[in-house]
């Protein structure tokens, strides 16, 4: 039994958050700017896992106690293929979970950094899932 994963939330959040990136970069010290591409950052992050993790149970059918935890799905995800990386997106994970922290000025400037490196690894997990679905 195969169902389709509906990929285009994850599809528009990644247009929303490259728009945010390319508008953030032209005026670095607009904080407005920055704080918005966190915001984008974090859904798309949510997103992205949340298929992960559909895709792992729905599609490929692996066992729910062979995921347990995020990093049990992104090392999943990465034997499986799907991203190339666990520990690159166990990173983007933890920077997503640091957004609560945005208050703090370094923690957005590193989080702000995290998104533009997480934007080519959501577009490669949205060809994969495509490609597998």
């Amino acid at each position: 039994m195969s169902e389709e994963l509906s990929l285009e939330p994850l599809e528009k959040a990644i247009v929303q958050l490259s728009k945010g990136l390319d508008v953030a970069q032209n005026e670095p010290a607009n904080e407005l700017y920055r704080d918005g591409v966190i915001q984008r950052f974090e859904y798309t992050m949510d997103l992205a896992w949340k298929l992960i993790q559909r895709y792992l149970k729905i599609i490929a059918q692996v066992d729910e106690s062979v995921i347990r935890t995020k990093k049990d799905i992104f090392r999943e995800a990465a034997r499986l293929k799907i991203i190339a990386d666990a520990e690159k997106w166990i990173g983007h994970y933890e920077a997503r979970n640091e957004t609560s922290h945005t208050y703090n000025p370094e923690t957005a400037k590193t989080v702000f950094e995290r998104a533009g490196l997480f934007l080519p690894d959501a577009k490669k997990l949205l060809e994969a899932l495509r490609d597998a679905n």
